[in-house]
């Protein structure tokens, strides 16, 4: 198990909004059109077809960029619609998402800790690019409570746990922030100012960047944690490893109620 104990700047509950979603719009971008995600849509049909479940809530949704993503590529015929949340929501984000999907993807406008859900709100739980974030013990509460809401659950992260992943952060994404951030949206002066002149969103992102590969949970030790919640054996468990089309690997647990 992980013994990295660096921190994120994102998970922090004094870091000014404004900064953080600047730093979320910007992954959420690069998540969508590098596709990376991509090898989720195949696997989340699956799950609709085997639960008959057609409402999917995305916990630790940062913009929502891998939701909107699967929206965009899921079989229609399905006519899943989703819901997205976070911890620290954020709303303009979420309303322009609102607006481009016409209503398929919704949000909870409070916050709303993956540690701490609902049982009674429903539909299939996802998490993407979110895992890492928690430490083992918060994993374990995490899986723990959706065997006991008996909620089928679907976490996605990055599989790229080497050097490489971490080199090509330090050297690409401040390029791309040159590049992207006016594309961004919804436009934002802050997000011009704490990009270009006081480059704050850049130096955060990439710092978390790089702590969130550090701290990577490989699929096998997801699938030990899950086994060891799941005392009663009262979930089917699936994990791996998936690489999208540009060669990036996306590491998966997928656990359904029997």
């Amino acid at each position: 198990m992980r013994k990295i104990s660096l921190f994120e700047f994102e998970d922090l509950s004094w870091f000014p909004s404004f900064i953080r979603d600047g730093g979320t719009d910007f992954l959420g971008l690069i998540l969508r059109i590098t596709k990376y995600y991509e090898p989720a849509v195949l696997l989340l049909e699956d799950v609709v077809k085997k639960t008959g479940q057609t409402q999917i809530l995305d916990l630790c949704s940062g913009n929502g960029g891998p939701i909107e993503f699967i929206h965009e590529n899921i079989d229609p015929s399905f006519n899943v619609s989703f819901m997205v949340s976070d911890k620290y929501p954020n709303l303009p984000a979420y309303k322009q998402l609102q607006l481009r999907t016409n209503n398929k993807v919704n949000y909870y406008s409070d916050a709303l800790d993956a540690l701490d859900v609902n049982e009674t709100i429903p539909g299939v739980r996802t998490m993407f690019s979110a895992i890492h974030h928690f430490e083992p013990k918060d994993v374990k509460t995490i899986l723990h409570k959706m065997v006991i809401g008996k909620k089928t659950i679907c976490i996605f992260d990055s599989g790229d746990k080497h050097l490489g992943t971490i080199l090509g952060i330090l050297l690409f994404h401040p390029i791309l922030f040159l590049i992207l951030t006016p594309f961004i949206k919804p436009f934002k002066l802050s997000r011009i100012l704490f990009t270009y002149l006081i480059p704050i969103i850049p130096i955060y992102t990439i710092w978390d960047g790089i702590v969130s590969i550090l701290r990577l949970y490989s699929s096998k030790e997801l699938m030990v944690m899950a086994q060891d919640v799941d005392t009663k054996n009262e979930f089917n468990w699936s994990y791996g490893k998936e690489r999208n089309t540009i060669g990036f690997t996306v590491a998966y647990l997928i656990g359904i109620p029997k």
